[in-house]
């Protein structure tokens, strides 16, 4: 009985291995939301069924590392369209009371965000945004200091796969970050 026992866990190894390309750091399930896009239209989890994504959590009026993250963000973004790679960019806004579709458009427009696949997103309370970005993706969202109005948030890029999948967590700041994105998405393409 155990010589036949060896191999089954063997097999049962090495198929779970087939399942992802990529050395992974986290495994974290999306909570179902619908949310605002910066064109004012619906997205969901289920929308994005399917689909490989990246997501971040910004707000427009980010004095500090927003203006790092949204940029590398719009380079990975070129990079996935030169390599061709098909994967949706989702930035959350953590500022949602300031944040409407209408900021939210202008701001992707101001960094050259083609629309078609990355989406801001809004059209809840800040409560809803803290809770989802822990519960979501363990990262933490605060409210700002007394006398301020910048919200302290996580400067991750998560990759999330078809079944809406937190695998990965990477760093939002460092521009590098990028071409290990793009590899990891080969990696799973």
């Amino acid at each position: 009985m155990k010589r036949l026992l060896l191999p089954i866990v063997m097999m049962a190894l090495f198929l779970a291995a087939c399942g992802e390309d990529i050395e992974t750091n986290m495994s974290q399930e999306v909570e179902d939301f619908e949310f605002t896009t910066q064109d004012n239209e619906a997205l969901s989890l289920k929308d994005l069924e399917g689909d490989w994504w990246i997501a971040d959590f910004i707000f427009t009026n980010c004095t500090t590392v927003c203006n790092t993250m949204t940029p590398n963000m719009a380079m990975l973004q070129e990079s996935l369209d030169k390599e061709g790679l098909d994967a949706q960019l989702i930035s959350f806004t953590v500022d949602p009371e300031y944040d409407t579709p209408e900021v939210l458009k202008t701001y992707g427009e101001r960094y050259g965000a083609d629309f078609s696949n990355w989406s801001f997103l809004t059209g809840y309370d800040f409560q809803t945004i803290k809770e989802f970005s822990v519960s979501s993706f363990k990262s933490l969202v605060e409210q700002p200091p007394e006398g301020s109005d910048q919200v302290m948030h996580g400067t991750s890029f998560f990759l999330v796969n078809p079944e809406g999948k937190v695998i990965k967590r990477y760093s939002g700041v460092e521009s590098e970050e990028v071409d290990n994105i793009i590899q990891d998405l080969k990696a799973v393409h």
